[in-house]
């Protein structure tokens, strides 16, 4: 049972990095018909082998060595980045019982947190100014956005009852929770916009102020590292929004295809919208998605307070 749930865990890793590669050729083609130009489409038919292309060449450029940098957390933390971005996808309710996890929304959300200390360490022991500004920017944001997220997702386990994502399906195979709780859905896409770094919430990147941003020290297979493990988070956030607010199973054809048109609107919002500012960005999170999220959170504990009630 073992081996089989480490064969099928293999399979799914080594989905999610081709999904990942296609994702980067759907956002160059996606953002080059919004600028009215092509995107990617000399290599291979239509730019489809451009992804893989650009992965030879990343990983097959020369590594340079920054003689002042922490050389241990300096190589591990792109490393650990892409590994807690691929862990985080065995909570997949998959209904063949292999893979899924009584408390997966509780192992997400420690992944979710995980994942600010490989910013961290990455901006730090790269021992340049930028890259360090870049760091701290980038945690502030994700530490306040991931309280949002965090009460969003325990109003809905307090709604269905468990831990369980599995659950999320059963209980909108009538309706789906977008519906019902609109402004959480949207309050919960523009958190994951900002739980990613991407734009209008890009200040971890700021191109005009910081260069590059935590990454700014990192080349070759670093960068390619992290660049995958961004993307593969935003391909599971999409999985995510798919399973809380769109109601459907890993193991049908609809749910891909309401996961590509997440994703379409990742790419359509980076297209579209300009940077905010920084101030206006952690003021969104405390003073306006904070106290929704709270009062929704209070409003669906005593809604199940109700039904319990009623049920006795």
């Amino acid at each position: 049972m073992a081996l089989i749930m480490f064969v099928s865990y293999l399979f799914l890793i080594i989905c999610v990095l081709v999904g990942v590669a296609f994702v980067t050729l759907l956002e160059r083609k996606i953002l080059g018909y919004i600028q009215i130009r092509k995107g990617p489409n000399k290599v291979g038919f239509m730019g489809l082998l451009q992804p893989f292309a650009d992965a030879i060449k990343l990983f097959t450029k020369e590594q340079s060595v920054l003689i002042k940098s922490n050389f241990l957390p300096y190589y591990l933390s792109p490393i650990f980045s892409l590994f807690t971005s691929l862990v985080v996808w065995s909570v997949m309710p998959y209904e063949t019982g292999m893979m899924n996890m009584n408390m997966g929304a509780l192992f997400f959300l420690c992944c979710l947190s995980l994942g600010v200390y490989s910013t961290m360490s990455a901006g730090w022991s790269s021992n340049c100014k930028y890259s360090l500004l870049g760091s701290l920017r980038a945690v502030a944001q994700t530490i306040s956005y991931e309280v949002s997220l965090a009460l969003i997702l325990l109003s809905f386990i307090f709604l269905v009852g468990g831990f369980n994502l599995e659950s999320f399906n059963l209980y909108q195979e009538s309706i789906w929770f977008l519906w019902i709780t609109l402004p959480l859905a949207l309050i919960w896409f523009a958190s994951c916009l900002a739980e990613t770094n991407r734009t209008p919430f890009d200040f971890a990147e700021g191109e005009s102020e910081l260069v590059s941003g935590f990454n700014t020290e990192y080349g070759a297979g670093g960068f390619a590292l992290i660049f995958m493990a961004e993307y593969a988070s935003i391909l599971f956030m999409s999985v995510l929004f798919v399973l809380l607010f769109l109601g459907a199973s890993p193991c049908s054809p609809q749910f891909y295809m309401k996961l590509v048109s997440v994703s379409f609107v990742f790419i359509w919002v980076r297209g579209t919208l300009p940077r905010l500012r920084y101030d206006k960005l952690m003021g969104l999170a405390w003073k306006s998605f904070l106290p929704v999220s709270l009062n929704y959170l209070v409003f669906f504990m005593g809604l199940k307070m109700l039904c319990y009630c009623y049920s006795i």
